[in-house]
């Protein structure tokens, strides 16, 4: 008996490795276990984005009645701390504190900001409402605290992310940085996609209270899931906290120019920003248009971020594989534009054809084509940082990415609401839609020509394959 339990162990083992194409980056010192463990914080990151820009977006924009350039602008607020990420990411490199500590704190304050604009949403929300004692709240009072616990949570979240990524690169050897980041955006997506379906169910029966306790109880599980994550994962060292940071290491602007000059750099931001900004223009828009275009209801439309988490999920362990198999990064990042473009167009077609399905599938391949893109730059990204600049890297992919999306977001809101008839329903609804659509489709194909001078670059890192780095 013991002999088979333990075939069957070994067994389990083996599939799980097959099937997970990061969980090779586990050792016998950093085991699977706690790697898995510190990727919580990307659940509860997840677990925010699925809130704010799925959940709420179309609570305010559909039932509260609220403009949707309003809600767009308020996604957008934490645009206003995206270009930080690089500053966030290089102070956590250099950071100098008695116990020596470099990631730890960021995290700290990251989930504290987080929890405080969780903290003030319900409240928010209730003025904006109109129902009960709320409804004699003037509201701008509603509108000004909902702007600020957006603001709140996102910069947590970017705080969060970016030095929750470099403290997972601290963990494991250079060659497995790739492959560890690629972990924790898996885990990022199979949060995105738990959260939307446990946000399915209980919203399944709307009520502004409802909604309170849905906003109250994720911020008591991400502080809960971020401590857990934190949790004996940084060691202390009093002689790195005591030592003295090099003048040139402790100079971020002369380390983010370095960064910058580095051949293929410029153009690869450029690419992110305009691939970002197709796959994202239309994040704040999705789930109002399938409730005003093709009549779904919240919960069917909350599913939606399910179904394009999943696509997301898909890309990442397709792009792992490709990678794998000798794949340049950059061919992997072109295929994904290349999948996104006709992706959008089939959501227009959609619109035409009231076709709840043929949304859902293009919805899906959207998501598919995010994956692949994001994979793709990512890797490019880390492979093109100079040593001891890891976090530096992550912060400025994470705030070229997040600063093109915000814009993206914000830039969608206010193309819908001037062209958006008063009072259209059905086909008519689509018209403002079926633009945004079409401008992220333009995007993506612009992203697909910037990939030219790119490979053209002369920068061989930026176009070899990857076998040794990201598998």
């Amino acid at each position: 008996m013991g002999n088979l339990k333990q075939r069957v162990v070994n067994k389990l083992a083996t599939v799980s490795l097959s099937w997970m194409p990061f969980a090779e980056v586990a050792s016998a010192e950093i085991p699977l276990s706690r790697l898995l463990r510190l990727s919580l914080f990307q659940v509860t990151v997840g677990m925010a984005m699925v809130l704010l820009a799925g959940t709420l977006n179309r609570v305010m924009i559909v039932e509260l009645d609220v403009p949707a350039s309003l809600v767009g602008g308020m996604l957008a607020l934490p645009l206003l701390f995206a270009p930080f990420r690089a500053l966030i990411g290089f102070r956590s490199d250099v950071l100098q504190t008695a116990l020596g500590w470099r990631r730890v704190p960021y995290i700290w304050k990251g989930t504290m900001l987080q929890f405080g604009g969780f903290a003030i949403m319900p409240w928010a929300l209730l003025v904006l409402s109109r129902q009960g004692y709320a409804a004699e709240a003037p509201i701008w009072l509603g509108l000004g605290s909902a702007a600020l616990a957006f603001l709140l949570v996102g910069a947590g979240m970017h705080i969060v992310q970016t030095v929750g990524l470099a403290l997972a690169t601290d963990l494991v050897p250079e060659r497995d940085q790739p492959k560890v980041v690629g972990l924790m955006y898996v885990m990022l997506l199979l949060g995105m996609i738990f959260s939307a379906w446990i946000y399915g169910v209980l919203l399944e029966n709307y009520s502004p209270g409802r909604l309170v306790q849905v906003i109250q109880g994720s911020a008591v599980v991400t502080m809960i899931l971020n401590v857990v994550a934190m949790w004996k994962q940084e060691a202390r060292d009093r002689a790195r906290g005591l030592a003295k940071v090099a003048a040139a290491n402790a100079d971020f602007s002369g380390s983010l120019a370095s960064f910058v000059a580095v051949r293929g750099v410029r153009w690869l931001l450029v690419m992110i920003a305009l691939g970002t900004a197709g796959f994202g223009m239309a994040d704040v828009l999705m789930e109002p248009f399938g409730g005003q275009v093709l009549l779904m209801s919240i919960a069917q439309t909350t599913k939606l971020t399910v179904v394009l988490a999943l696509g997301t999920l898909v890309g990442f362990v397709g792009a792992s594989r490709w990678l794998a198999n000798g794949r340049a990064p950059l061919g992997v990042a072109f295929a994904g534009a290349l999948v996104g473009a006709p992706a959008f167009v089939a959501v227009i077609v959609s619109a035409s054809a009231l076709s709840v399905w043929m949304f859902t599938a293009a919805t899906f391949a959207a998501g598919l084509g995010a994956g692949l893109f994001g994979h793709g730059t990512l890797t490019m990204t880390i492979r093109l940082a100079p040593k001891q600049q890891i976090g530096l890297a992550l912060g400025v992919w994470g705030a070229v990415q997040t600063t093109s999306a915000g814009l993206a977001i914000a830039a969608g809101g206010v193309l819908r609401d001037a062209m958006l008839s008063s009072g259209s329903r059905g086909a008519d609804a689509a018209s403002p839609y079926v633009a945004v659509f079409t401008v992220e489709a333009v995007l993506l194909v612009a992203a697909l020509l910037v990939a030219v001078p790119l490979w053209r670059s002369g920068r061989k890192a930026a176009a070899q394959p990857v076998n040794a780095a990201v598998g």
